[in-house]
């Protein structure tokens, strides 16, 4: 196992022994120390964690945090966000709960669970540069953040063009 990786594996001998025993997890990993390959993602995946015994298992609460860079879905800006995923896990020796997860014989490995936090933060859609971004003119290109192109951008449907011609304003002649 890797040196990075250590930090998130818990003792769980030590931990079930009295319920209410709790360790922290306050750890910066490098994405790669997870197998973690996006090139979105800059610095470390920063985790802190609490893994807490129950009188059925352990809790785990928490937060892991990401930073990532990616381009505006309209503008094609760069965009650096930062994202904390929230983490809250049960772990049981016998799985009752449907929501809970097996317990390791001697040893609770938490990198499986941040990584499955760096992935879900990852999984969302492109972001904007802001909510209002105007996106880049799909004639000349322009950046339409930055100034206004003049350029005509109304899609026109041919099938109803013989409607255009239509003059509703018209007076009624069948009288």
């Amino acid at each position: 196992m890797q040196a990075a990786l250590r930090a998130l594996r818990l003792n769980t001998v030590e931990l079930l022994r009295q319920p209410g025993l709790r360790r922290d997890v306050d750890v910066a990993l490098a994405p790669a120390d997870l197998d973690v390959t996006d090139e979105r993602l800059v610095g470390d995946v920063v985790v802190a964690l609490a893994a807490e015994s129950t009188v059925d298992g352990i809790v785990v609460s928490g937060t892991v945090g990401v930073r990532w860079g990616d381009e505006c879905r309209r503008c094609l800006a760069a965009v650096e966000r930062r994202q904390a995923m929230e983490v809250n896990e049960l772990y049981q020796d016998e799985v009752v709960d449907d929501d809970a997860f097996e317990l390791g014989r001697d040893a609770l490995d938490l990198s499986s669970t941040v990584r499955d936090a760096v992935v879900l933060a990852l999984a969302d859609p492109p972001p904007l540069c802001r909510d209002d971004c105007a996106g880049i003119c799909p004639v000349c290109g322009a950046d339409r953040n930055l100034a206004t192109c003049g350029c005509d951008t109304v899609v026109r449907d041919d099938r109803w063009a013989a409607l255009e011609q239509l003059d509703l304003e018209a007076p009624d002649d069948l009288n």
